[in-house]
């Protein structure tokens, strides 16, 4: 009996390990993406879920570098913005309507970012006060409505902050002066930087592939 019991547990064992071997996180497919050699990247005004106002604006304004980095010709932000403006379209959700093709028959470019805000901004709790900003992106071929690419990030002051503070009454007050330090620095623009360089840097897993104007290009 206890030769049965000992074979069941070795048994149990052996198909755990197994499990856990076969759960590895599944490699991303850049079939497409290969296909595609995209060089030029329209980055369209993000929508934001997030209450804040700036959160579009202040997105918008830190993703093109990661990109610029990443060896792809980036359009400049404030002419597409008035491009838009001149068409009538100055809400962020109604560009991500606007056509494929009509996109790339007035920008030119090979490929459009449409980014999606789900956090941005301060968020206020009972011992402690963050700055919490989360965004995903897709990444669309305008020239065959193809989805190249798609991916998620987050970042947070929380990753830095030191909550070894001495009793509940230095917890209180360290949330509360980080309240007022997140709202007095903006600290919601310097995270979104954070999260756009996450988000959109080459050269991670499951992130965005070399362009054709960086040395690296067709390494990865």
């Amino acid at each position: 009996m206890k030769n049965i019991l000992r074979m069941a547990a070795i048994a149990g064992i052996s198909l755990l390990m197994s499990a856990c071997a076969t759960t590895k996180p599944t490699a991303y497919d850049y079939t497409a993406y290969k296909a595609a050699k995209p060089r030029s990247i329209l980055v369209l005004p993000p929508v934001s879920r997030a209450p804040d106002v700036n959160a579009s604006p202040s997105m918008l304004s830190v993703a093109t570098l990661p990109l610029a980095e990443a060896g792809y010709y980036v359009l400049p932000v404030v002419p597409v913005y008035e491009t838009f403006k001149q068409n009538g379209i100055t809400i962020a959700d109604e560009a991500h309507e606007v056509g494929l093709e009509r996109l790339h028959e007035i920008f030119g470019a090979d490929a459009a970012l449409y980014i999606t805000i789900d956090k941005y901004g301060s968020i206020y709790q009972v011992v402690n006060s963050v700055v919490v900003v989360s965004a995903s992106a897709r990444l669309v071929d305008l020239r065959t409505g193809t989805t190249l690419w798609e991916g998620r990030a987050e970042a947070s002051t929380a990753e830095n902050q030191n909550n070894n503070n001495h009793g509940l009454i230095g917890m209180l007050v360290g949330a509360a002066v980080n309240q007022v330090l997140n709202q007095v620095t903006d600290k919601s623009h310097q995270v979104a930087g954070v999260t756009s360089q996450r988000l959109l840097s080459a050269g991670r897993p499951g992130g965005l592939l070399y362009g054709p104007y960086s040395p690296k290009f067709e390494t990865d």
